[in-house]
């Protein structure tokens, strides 16, 4: 549903003379300066369930560039999945290792 309510409003940006390369640029950096201003506004006794729900996300990249790579074998997008999904591999992984540090500073030292 997401899908088709996307390619409609890329459909509504197209028709209206948007270069949809610069559509999605606009949406990249949007996206930047949002996800910049929700980690540095959230407080330090949150940063492990932030780091959980992060790592919940990349998880959904690596689902997405895995459709990406599967859907067209020889073109470009086959090539941006496969650096997505190795990116976000290590995000995933970097971040499950961040999180178990950051437990351990919470368990009583015997």
């Amino acid at each position: 549903m997401q899908f088709i309510i996307r390619m409609k409003i890329m459909n509504e940006a197209v028709s209206a003379g948007i270069d949809p390369f610069m559509f999605r640029l606009a949406i990249f950096v949007l996206s930047i300066f949002i996800g910049y201003f929700v980690v540095w506004s959230v407080t330090p006794a949150l940063h492990t369930p932030l780091m959980a729900v992060t790592n919940a996300i990349s998880s959904v990249i690596v689902v997405g560039a895995l459709v990406g790579v599967a859907a067209d074998a020889a073109g470009i997008a086959s090539w941006f999945g496969f650096g997505g999904l190795i990116l976000a591999s290590v995000n995933i992984f970097g971040g499950f290792l961040v999180t178990q540090r950051m437990l351990a500073m919470y368990r009583k030292k015997n």
